[in-house]
């Protein structure tokens, strides 16, 4: 691969980076739930298309699986299911959070900081030609487990758990070249099978409390 060629690929990873660390804030910003998979979907297509890249760059042939596997689960499947069921809950509206957007959205810049310098020392040590994407990773990390916190709607918290695994796999892509395909289809199996049984729990509570919002837990929980 000529140099001009592998200089172009490491900045479109870098570019689709940047792209997933923007999605995972307006995850934080956005207000409806359907939003929220939408850029839950984005999220998937720009990994999918940053490991399809970093197979090219790499000569990984177990990346272009990856990548294949990310797209039709995180870009079709998981958004047509968490679609579905947010339609027939009738839970599209606005959403609540228990931090109010900017301060959330600060909160954000910090956690982005701490991530960059966490993941400087494990930039160092990797040996992968997109290893300064690390950091990136680490973030969206963080900031989708922020917005889970900051959520009160049950939907909206398993939205950003999955897009946490959006950033553990663009951070493993970038360290180490991916996990073994074995791993990769065991969580993506995973994930698939937790959102359908999500899915049927949220029926049950709706019919239970007619709400999904977690407060509705804590005071079961207290009984």
């Amino acid at each position: 691969m000529s140099p001009h060629a592998s200089n172009l690929g490491i900045e479109m990873v870098n570019l689709l980076g940047a792209f997933l660390l923007l999605l995972a804030f307006a995850m934080l910003a956005a207000r409806r739930t359907l939003s929220l998979i939408r850029f839950f979907a984005m999220q998937g297509f720009f990994l999918s298309a940053s490991i399809f890249i970093v197979a090219f760059l790499s000569g990984e042939t177990n990346l272009y699986y990856s990548a294949l596997f990310t797209f039709a689960l995180k870009v079709i499947l998981l958004p047509y299911i968490l679609k579905e069921l947010t339609l027939r809950l009738d839970i599209q509206r606005d959403i609540e959070t228990l931090v109010n957007v900017p301060v959330t959205m600060i909160l954000g810049i910090g956690i982005v900081v701490f991530s960059f310098s966490l993941a400087a020392p494990i930039s160092e040590a990797a040996s992968t030609v997109t290893r300064s994407l690390i950091g990136v990773g680490l973030a969206c990390v963080l900031l989708s487990f922020l917005a889970m916190i900051t959520r009160k709607k049950a939907m909206t918290q398993i939205i950003g758990f999955l897009a946490m695994e959006n950033g553990l796999l663009f951070s493993a892509t970038n360290a180490t070249y991916g996990m073994p395909m074995v791993v990769e289809l065991g969580i993506a199996l995973d994930v698939l099978i937790g959102s359908i049984i999500f899915g049927i729990f949220f029926f049950q509570i709706r019919e239970t409390f007619e709400s999904l919002d977690l407060k509705f837990f804590e005071k079961l929980k207290e009984e």
